[in-house]
């Protein structure tokens, strides 16, 4: 023990140190004969310096004296095979990240030892040296300072002149392996939270600064993607379009925030670049349909409802006062031009007019507007001010300023973001109230008075009514409050009934308009949203004749709680991809059915009514419901104990064969079998049970299968009168709940199919009726347990208990 002990102490000192380094000093050609002695020495090497930093100063100044970083990058260029570059630069990474000391450190990066090393020509086209090269990168980058950033840059007068480290760095950024680049926006975040104005100055002008620009082309190059997978005429299931779809989101959402940690940084320099790219390159190609000007034939051909996305998404997570109020400028432009001119038309100047786009725009001077033009022309620019003049005639065009008789919110209505706020798509409607509300809502919105979107500069959007700038006489969203009511219970209304996914995101918005309206609704609009709660009830009835109307009592019991969470979702937490849910949910259309079709749909229409219910409780009441309390009916003494034999049950258990009727199956593992039907319905459970007789027990039987009563569709087969085919549902409901209640199963298993045999018509004819009789008793106990939820006067019925 104590000879190992020795051995240990040993490896680790100074005179051990000294011998190894002499060692690797005497190799003068690293090839595939030495390559394991020389990695074997740099890993001694690197695990004594690391001790040596943290129990014993002398190593490190040996370390310093003979120069040993100076060994690693002369064993880099004797180095005939490129195999012993990983393991290199593995070592010296661990080195890196394990030191504690700032004069370690120091001496690490001084030398010019580190750039040597980074500017080693290396061959990336095999293995996985990117990743060991970029890992080194990235230790580096976690040591540096202010006062060390200056030993890996070249300086020429007050001048940086190269940052070789940060340059190569950036040939990794488009790497396809995620995980390489992190790491290396890792390493450009640990890099600007310590630039110096003289990096910065080389950082943020070319040829550094295009970094910038490739970022945001191909943040763009994605956009135009998800777009293409969006409004994708392939024949593709749902399912798999919306995993497609949440992949490239993940994608583009991960790039959004590497932008907002950019401009978290908060250097003025920085944040100038970053949002000038984005802007020109990105934000404004997307708004330029949203405007619709005659130019916008430029634009990147992205629909409308992927632009609105993505412009709210950005907005929401990467934000910015430029940024905010510059799309804001734009977007509001008409508008605003409108109020001004009024205010000149009345009052001479602009003393009375709603706002001035100059402020609001002043982010976007100098600007130039990069759109992809024809074929023969590639890429095109178009200038700021180029735009605005455009958006200025199209605004004078109006018959608003030739003095005729003008309707203000007709007016508006024809221009822009509001034309698609009152679109027939409802999706796009949807998506186009869902951006004014990301930017009414932002707090770093500047220089719109409070009357142009209604809210107060020291008010947030979502206090009390949750959209506090609606409330303010005058704004364009008040103006606009009745047409937007309308459409949103128009959507509800519709005949025939939009997708319940859509039902559900307009009663979202609809919940936060009404709570600023004070919940009140004209007789029309009342007379619109009772038409549409009587179809969500129909709807829920309807599923008490489909296969799953057993489960329904349970699913309003399980979903009552998720859709109340949903509906109360605050709005800086709700994700706009519901926009690009709603346009695949649009284009798919499915004729299959099986169970678990069923089940989705019976599901969708429990969600459909309790979201109706709820907002009929806030319209009426001013409040949402609390989870109702169903009781399921009590079971009739007749029949009771043989009921509750048969409901409990299970495989290989003993029941009683009672009314069973004899009959004949066949299994393929097990030949044709002489069985009994026993089928009972006992409350809102009921039972179908094949049973073979006991062979001791004349009046028992033994469970060999069971189904449920529910969705059997018993059907006499029209060729063979004796046979009973019935349908099974193989579906499982409760995989589907451990999953959440969102969850959707994109290969549902096929429904099973029995087929009873019984020796004659009439007999075949009294499974069938036994098996309906049964049915339609389970199916009343349902009806029983949701008959005071459906009934009219629920609401009364919950407030007089309330009273109680």
């Amino acid at each position: 023990m104590w000879r190992s002990l020795w051995r240990s102490i040993d490896r680790f000192s100074l005179q051990h140190f000294k011998s190894v380094i002499t060692e690797l000093r005497q190799i003068k050609v690293v090839n595939e004969q030495n390559r394991d002695t020389v990695v074997d020495l740099l890993q001694t090497i690197v695990e004594i310096v690391t001790y040596g930093d943290r129990q014993d100063p002398l190593i490190f100044e040996c370390f310093m004296e003979y120069q040993v970083l100076a060994e690693f990058v002369r064993v880099l260029k004797i180095s005939t095979s490129s195999t012993i570059e990983a393991p290199l630069l593995q070592y010296l990474s661990i080195m890196i990240q394990n030191m504690d000391s700032e004069h370690a450190i120091y001496y690490c990066l001084s030398n010019d030892y580190v750039n040597n090393i980074v500017a080693h020509p290396y061959n990336f086209n095999a293995g996985d040296l990117a990743l060991y090269y970029v890992s080194f990168l990235r230790a580096v980058s976690s040591k540096i300072s202010r006062d060390t950033l200056c030993l890996l840059v070249k300086v020429h007068g007050d001048v940086v002149v190269s940052f070789p480290m940060y340059t190569e760095a950036l040939k990794f950024s488009q790497h396809e392996e995620k995980m390489i680049q992190t790491a290396i926006r890792a390493l450009t975040l640990n890099i600007y939270n310590i630039c110096d104005d003289n990096v910065y100055q080389f950082i943020t002008t070319p040829p550094a600064s295009i970094y910038f620009s490739d970022l945001v082309s191909s943040l763009r190059k994605q956009c135009l993607q998800l777009d293409a997978l969006v409004n994708s005429s392939e024949d593709k299931c749902t399912h798999q379009r919306n995993k497609d779809i949440f992949l490239k989101t993940d994608k583009i959402v991960d790039d959004l925030f590497y932008f907002k940690d950019m401009l978290s940084v908060g250097e003025s320099r920085l944040s100038r670049v970053v949002t000038q790219n984005l802007l020109s390159l990105l934000i404004l190609p997307l708004l330029l349909p949203l405007l619709k000007l005659g130019e916008n034939k430029g634009s990147y051909h992205i629909s409308a409802v992927t632009s609105l996305y993505i412009v709210s998404r950005l907005l929401q997570v990467v934000g910015g006062k430029h940024l905010i109020n510059g799309v804001a400028g734009l977007l509001l432009y008409h508008y605003m031009a409108l109020c001004e001119r009024d205010a000149i038309a009345t009052n001479g100047d602009t003393a009375g007019s709603t706002g001035d786009a100059s402020p609001l725009l002043h982010s976007l001077n100098d600007i130039n507007i990069k759109v992809s033009g024809h074929e023969a022309e590639g890429e095109k620019e178009i200038n700021i001010n180029y735009l605005l003049q455009h958006l200025n005639v199209q605004t004078s065009s109006n018959s608003h300023f030739d003095g005729s008789p003008r309707d203000d919110n007709v007016c508006i209505e024809r221009f822009g973001i509001f034309a698609y706020l009152f679109s027939d798509n409802h999706n796009i409607s949807l998506a186009s109230l869902f951006l004014l509300l990301t930017l009414a809502e932002n707090k770093d919105l500047e220089h719109f008075p409070a009357s142009l979107l209604g809210m107060s500069q020291s008010q947030g959007l979502m206090n009390n009514c949750e959209s506090a700038f609606l409330k303010v006489d005058g704004s364009i969203l008040v103006r606009l409050m009745p047409q937007i009511l309308k459409t949103l219970l128009k959507v509800l209304a519709c005949q025939p009934p939009v997708s319940p996914p859509m039902q559900w995101h307009t009663g979202w918005f609809l919940r936060k308009v009404l709570q600023c309206q004070g919940n009140k609704l004209t007789d029309d609009n009342i007379h619109l949203f009772n038409t549409s709660y009587e179809q969500s009830r129909e709807c829920l009835q309807k599923e008490l004749d489909g296969c799953w109307f057993d489960h329904i009592p349970d699913t309003i019991g399980n979903e009552w709680g998720s859709c109340k969470k949903a509906l109360e979702l605050q709005f800086h937490v709700k994700d706009p991809l519901f926009t690009l849910e709603l346009e695949i949910c649009q284009q798919a259309i499915d004729g299959n059915f099986n169970s678990c079709f069923a089940w989705e749909r019976m599901v969708d229409a429990v969600k459909v009514f309790i979201l109706h219910l709820q907002l009929k409780a806030l319209i009426f009441m001013g409040c949402l419901l609390e989870k109702p309390s169903l009781e399921s009916p009590s079971d009739s003494d007749l029949g009771k104990t043989y009921s509750r034999d048969i409901s409990s049950a299970s495989f290989g258990s003993e029941v009683s064969l009672g009314s069973g009727i004899p009959c004949r199956i066949a299994f393929s593992y097990a030949g044709v079998r002489d069985i009994y039907l026993v089928a009972v319905a006992r409350g809102i459970s009921g039972k179908l049970i094949l049973a073979e007789k006991h062979p001791f027990r004349s009046q028992r039987g033994v469970v060999i299968a069971i189904a449920p009563l529910a969705g059997l569709s018993p059907r006499i087969d029209e060729d063979h009168p004796t046979w009973l085919h019935l349908r099974i549902r193989e579906f499982e409901p409760n995989f589907v709940k451990a999953k959440g209640s969102q969850s959707k199963v994109s290969t549902p298993p096929a429904d099973g199919r029995w087929t009873l045999g019984f020796h004659s018509a009439k007999a075949c004819e009294t499974a069938r009726l036994l098996i309906l009789e049964e049915t339609c008793k389970q199916r009343s106990s349902v009806e029983s347990m949701l008959a005071p939820l459906l009934r009219e006067d629920y609401l009364v019925n919950v407030l007089d208990s309330q009273g109680d």
